[in-house]
Parts: C-alpha cells; sequence; structure tokens
C-alpha cells in the first residue's frame, strides 16, 4: 500500500536483517526481541552516517553511554546507544563496494541522490 520494497533479506552479525525502501527513505528491520522484555516491540533503531567514528567521538564527548565499542565486519560498522526513551540507536556504516547483490545496490544509491 506504501509502495514499500525489500531490497535485502539476509544475515547481518548473526542475525536476520531486511532493509526496505519507502519512498526515498529507508527501513532497517532487526530480527532479535527487545533484550528487557518490558520496553516495547522495538529492539532498535538504525541510523547511517558516513563517518562513524566521528559520530561515536562526538556522542563521547556529549556524555552518550555505548554498550560497546565499533563492530567492524569489513563492510558493515556499528556501535550502539541507548536513547533517553531506553531504544537503542544503531548507529552504522555501511560500504557498498565491499557489499555484494541487492544489499550492494540498496546502499550506494543511498547517498547519491
Amino acid at each position: 500500500m506504501m509502495g514499500a520494497q525489500v531490497a535485502f533479506d539476509g544475515d547481518f552479525g548473526g542475525a536476520r536483517n531486511v532493509f526496505v525502501r519507502v519512498g526515498s527513505g529507508r527501513l532497517h528491520l532487526y530480527d532479535q526481541p527487545p533484550r528487557d522484555h518490558g520496553s516495547g516491540a522495538v529492539h532498535h533503531i538504525g541510523i547511517r552516517t558516513d563517518d562513524l567514528e566521528s559520530l561515536e567521538a562526538r556522542l563521547r564527548a556529549k556524555g552518550a553511554a555505548f554498550r560497546s565499542g565499533i563492530r567492524d565486519f569489513g563492510a558493515w560498522k556499528y556501535i550502539m546507544c541507548p536513547a533517553p526513551d531506553g531504544v537503542l540507536l544503531e548507529l552504522f556504516q555501511a560500504d557498498p563496494e565491499k557489499l555484494d547483490g541487492d544489499a550492494a545496490a540498496y546502499f550506494s544509491d543511498w547517498l547519491d541522490g
């Protein structure tokens, strides 16, 4: 009904990830239930950046608490931090030149237009 299109449905970081295009926006759905079993149905919200290390440094300087350091999978790296409402934010950077197939296409056209 909203013209959404599944661009990638596969494994990243040991769990099923689904990337969906909705107009010029993107959704990232991650198949993992919330760990605290009480704050709601959303485990986290993914936000893409083109310079994860700088973003992490700026947020740490402002007092943001992270669950761990940056996790780097080569083509994909991310770090998690809690938002004020308890929902996790996944701050991530993807390198389309290191990805294959639908995942590469999904991320390569994202910043071009």
